[in-house]
């Protein structure tokens, strides 16, 4: 039986309309690649309470639950589990976002996505944001 993992991401969609990526530092699995920010949810967290303490511990900055708007998910299967990762819009937070975990950000526009090699889970998501924005 395969393990479901899930994980929390969000588009940080900035004044200008480009979103933020985060590039998976050395050391991780798919090391190198740009990922939506976010992570695991952890036992007895909600997908958004998860994505708000990450964003704390990652980037530095502080949203509410309030501003974080269902937009997607991406569902794929790994070798060894499956990803479900809702993928959330985020337009308002407090601080500017900081590499605080050695992880490289990019603010892109959504019609450049395709030009940041990204973990396969999250490609089908590309298509998706920029039709939305």
């Amino acid at each position: 039986m395969t393990r479901v993992i899930l994980v929390s991401a969000v588009a940080l969609i900035d004044a200008d309309g480009r979103v933020l990526l985060a590039q998976r530092p050395e050391g991780k699995s798919l090391a190198g690649l740009w990922e939506f920010p976010g992570g695991k949810v952890e036992p007895g967290e909600s997908p958004e309470a998860a994505l708000i303490r990450e964003l704390h511990e990652e980037l530095g900055i502080d949203t509410w639950k309030s501003c974080l708007a269902p937009l997607t998910f991406a569902s794929h299967a790994y070798e060894d589990f499956h990803l479900l990762m809702p993928l959330f819009a985020c337009r308002k937070w407090q601080g500017i976002p900081q590499a605080n975990e050695g992880q490289k950000l990019a603010w892109v526009r959504a019609q450049d996505l395709r030009n940041y090699p990204m973990p396969p889970a999250d490609l089908p998501l590309i298509p998706i944001l920029r039709d939305w924005l």
